[in-house]
């Protein structure tokens, strides 16, 4: 693989495509190329050569992706046009000129039963069409091209976009209680982590192997305890947070009860400890602050 120098990034408007905007400004021996589905459809497969014949691209970083979870059990083929067949089209693109794709896929691939959680071989067995057409996007993405890495990550937030942290800071300053979800358990993941670990396989030497590999922030919780985290931090004590069950809040989409991803393969890998969640959360809530 050659030296990485010219940096394709998808979805560079969402979390974690944004929290990689930030990083890149540190990286001056980068060149970064930004692009979200308003300037530029990853779904166009001659629309994706003919960007890469242009840039020459040493590296794709791939985080868009459809993430309406409910909506997607309407909109499955749009689901599927950008969490699949695009996925397909960047790791061929990069097949096509050596470069290292890097996809993002998610914890939904998983039927959630195992409370012990998931290794990065354990079987997939999605609840829902947003898991179904992430897991079809990992497969693409390992056929299509090998030396694909998928991060597969939970749990998302970030100072950027819309998330659990910053719905639960907004509700927590508007109302008296609120009612949360206390059996789905998992880890939370800090997207500005996430960013940092994607721009360090982007550096080490030799090149990470293609597969799936998990990260999320270290420690596992319930929704309800992260939003008791969330009360806590930003010191909203006029508001009381209040367990609830899932069966409460129904939903169109299934979700799974145990989230938990097991990051052995990322840390060996890498070298690297992962940051506790508590700590993150600490850090992003700062930046809201």
């Amino acid at each position: 693989m050659k030296n990485i120098k010219n940096i394709l990034v998808t979805g560079a408007n969402g979390q974690l495509g944004n929290e990689c905007r930030v990083l890149a400004d540190a990286h001056p021996e980068y060149h970064f190329v930004f692009v979200d589905r308003e300037d530029f459809s990853i779904a166009d497969k001659s629309a994706v050569d003919a960007l890469f014949g242009i840039h020459q691209f040493d590296a794709c970083i791939n985080c868009a992706a459809y993430t309406a979870v409910d909506l997607a059990e309407k909109e499955k083929e749009t689901a599927y046009q950008t969490n699949a067949e695009a996925v397909g089209y960047l790791a061929n693109a990069c097949k096509q000129h050596n470069a290292l794709f890097i996809h993002i896929s998610t914890d939904y691939v998983f039927d959630g039963s195992n409370p012990d959680g998931y290794d990065v071989d354990d079987a997939t067995a999605p609840l829902n069409v947003y898991g179904e057409s992430k897991l079809a996007g990992e497969i693409l993405a390992l056929e299509k091209n090998t030396d694909s890495i998928v991060i597969r990550t939970a749990w998302v937030y970030s100072s950027f976009g819309n998330n659990f942290v910053k719905t639960m800071m907004r509700l927590m300053k508007e109302r008296e209680s609120i009612g949360v979800v206390d059996d789905q358990i998992g880890s939370p993941t800090y997207a500005a982590d996430l960013a940092k670990t994607i721009f360090t396989i982007l550096s080490v030497e030799p090149k990470l192997p293609g597969g799936i590999y998990h990260y999320s922030n270290e420690g596992v919780i319930s929704w309800y305890d992260f939003a008791l985290a969330i009360n806590e931090i930003g010191g909203y004590a006029s508001c009381k947070v209040n367990p609830i069950p899932s069966s409460a809040y129904p939903v169109p989409a299934k979700r799974p009860q145990y989230s938990i991803l097991k990051k052995d393969k990322i840390k060996a890998a890498l070298g690297k400890p992962i940051p506790h969640w508590r700590d993150s959360l600490e850090k992003c809530m700062q930046l809201l602050h």
